[in-house]
């Protein structure tokens, strides 16, 4: 069988990420979010280069992972905020933090829950 290129796999990914947020939302009762870009904060590409985690990974723990609702804020400003965690296919576990706002998913920060890695992120 023919592997599917990478580009591919992240549309696959993106997809199975929206659908995680539209089961988030209505779990809680929440609109549900329009499909939308995913954006990433300096803070997160830093973190990201510093861990080791690339945006293949963020998709896959945003699409296969569960979200941390004690790590989730419903109530953040100026958009709510979604902790995503997971297990990434390079064996990573990883927090992925995302806010959820009306234009982009826009990724916060990303975390490896078993690794300290010394970054200097501001």
């Amino acid at each position: 069988m023919k592997k599917l290129p990478n580009s591919v796999k992240l549309i696959l990914l993106v997809g199975m990420a929206a659908y995680a947020l539209w089961q988030y939302t209505q779990q809680h009762n929440q609109p549900e979010p329009p499909l939308q870009n995913i954006t990433y904060t300096k803070h997160a590409r830093c973190r990201m280069q510093c861990r080791q985690i690339d945006e293949t990974e963020v998709a896959e723990i945003i699409a296969q992972g569960h979200i941390n609702k004690q790590k989730s804020n419903a109530a953040d400003k100026p958009c709510p905020t979604i902790a995503y965690e997971g297990i990434s296919h390079d064996k990573q576990h990883l927090r992925i933090v995302a806010a959820q706002c009306s234009d982009a998913l826009k990724i916060v920060t990303c975390i490896d829950l078993k690794t300290d890695f010394p970054c200097q992120c501001n």
